[in-house]
């Protein structure tokens, strides 16, 4: 049955080969359980749910990757597009977290049908490559720099508007603590490095006494704090000045959505020699499908948008290269529902490690930039650097959009035919900014 479902012979792999892919998968990932409920319980969001989210959403969307499309990819709530859900959403603009899970349904529905009618090709080929890779590095400065600043390690300064902490304190400390051990484990190359970290650096500050916890009645149930609370109306109104906001929004999760998409699907695939003779991927439609899916499924279970994890590569790199790497990743994920409410004794400076370290791993994407021909590398460090320092993704998105529409067209390369899409996104970045500027 698994011969026929997966095709093991074809791919040269076997069960024992899957499974153990599987299981190393979910250790390098499974700090998303952590992680996750940290970042959206700043929004307001009961943590102990969104942990319960995280685990249901993360299974089964892996599972669903492995049935449909067969393909090593273990899906989960992603990073970056959370702390812009908490961080831009709801602390910044002051969207009810309930109205931003409805943008998030909304996304997935519109990735869907762009998918299905194809419209997701002629956004990919107006996008450079190179600005792929500048949002991937921006969002990983982003998510380091608030790790950072939840850890206390940098702190607001009305001299030079950040400033270094008292890194004496008992928090920073602790993080800088949790920083060396995550890094020293992830040099040695130790499977699961950051979930192993974060344990070990929780159960110091449990004996310093940062965290109490006490331990209550579970079941699962619980789910129900976050599990349709989602308000779709509230995200599809368009009355006021909320109106534009929402439609930004939606916007950014679903090209960031897309991005991750696509950088992880070529970075896996490319790997497991999944990649077909002429370059494209088997099966994409069935991945984005899937994807789609699970972010719809997500925001009504209560976290924020699902994506391919690229984490998937350490289970490629075990010899995973069928969906049933992918199941044994959703199973192990399921099974982790149990101990949902065990992320509430989690410090934040017990978190803020991976938040850094992850961050420092996404930054690598820039290496794909050609930083030696300025029409590429201006668009793609305004990208890079004005995600973090605005505290927008979707500023970064138009920075790089706007200036690579601009050079393209001052150097004479502009094509109607090829570039009108990239010309219509420019035109939409700069009435953006226009209308924020009069707001």
């Amino acid at each position: 049955m698994l011969e026929r479902l997966f095709g093991l012979a074809e791919h040269k792999t076997n069960v024992r080969t899957e499974v153990f892919a599987g299981f190393t998968t979910f250790l390098t990932m499974a700090y998303i359980v952590v992680v996750n409920p940290q970042i959206l319980g700043e929004a307001g969001m009961p943590v102990a749910a969104v942990a319960a989210a995280t685990c249901l959403i993360a299974g089964l969307a892996s599972i669903m990757m492995g049935l449909v499309a067969n393909y090593p990819l273990a899906l989960a709530p992603g990073m970056g597009l959370n702390a812009y859900f908490t961080y831009t959403v709801v602390k910044g603009m002051g969207v009810p977290w309930e109205t931003a899970l409805g943008c998030v349904f909304i996304s997935g529905a519109v990735f869907m049908i762009l998918t299905l009618v194809g419209v997701r090709q002629m956004i990919m080929a107006a996008i450079p490559r190179s600005l792929f890779a500048a949002v991937a590095g921006g969002i990983g400065l982003f998510i380091a720099f608030i790790g950072l600043k939840d850890a206390g390690i940098i702190v607001s300064n009305p001299a030079t508007s950040v400033g270094l902490g008292n890194l004496t304190a008992t928090g920073p400390a602790l993080a800088l603590l949790g920083l060396l051990l995550i890094a020293v484990l992830q040099a040695w190359k130790v499977k699961g490095a950051i979930l192993i970290g974060i344990i070990l650096t929780s159960l110091a500050g449990w004996g310093l006494g940062l965290t109490h916890f006490t331990p209550g009645a579970y079941s699962l149930s619980s789910l129900s704090a976050t599990a349709f609370k989602l308000d779709i109306p509230a995200a599809l109104s368009l009355k006021g000045n909320l109106g534009p906001t929402l439609v930004e929004i939606i916007f950014v999760f679903l090209f960031v959505d897309l991005f991750d998409n696509v950088g992880t699907l070529v970075a896996v695939t490319k790997r497991a020699g999944l990649v077909a003779e002429d370059g494209t991927i088997p099966r994409l439609n069935r991945i984005l499908l899937v994807d789609s899916t699970a972010t719809m499924v997500g925001s009504l279970a209560g976290t924020s948008t699902v994506t391919s994890y690229i984490e998937s590569a350490a289970g490629v790199a075990e010899g995973g290269r069928t969906g049933l790497t992918s199941i044994t990743v959703g199973v192990l994920f399921l099974t982790t529902l149990f101990f949902a409410p065990l992320v509430q004794a989690i410090p934040a400076a017990a978190t803020a490690p991976a938040l850094i370290l992850v961050g420092a791993l996404m930054v690598g994407a820039v290496a794909e930039v050609d930083w030696t021909d300025a029409a590429i590398a201006i668009p793609a460090f305004l990208t890079l650097i004005v995600i973090p320092l605005s505290y927008s993704i979707a500023n970064g998105l138009a920075f790089g959009i706007v200036s690579h529409a601009v050079l393209k067209l001052v150097r004479g390369q502009a094509r109607v035919k090829q570039d009108w899409l990239l010309f219509v996104l420019a035109a939409l970045f700069i009435a953006r900014f226009v209308y924020l500027a009069k707001g």
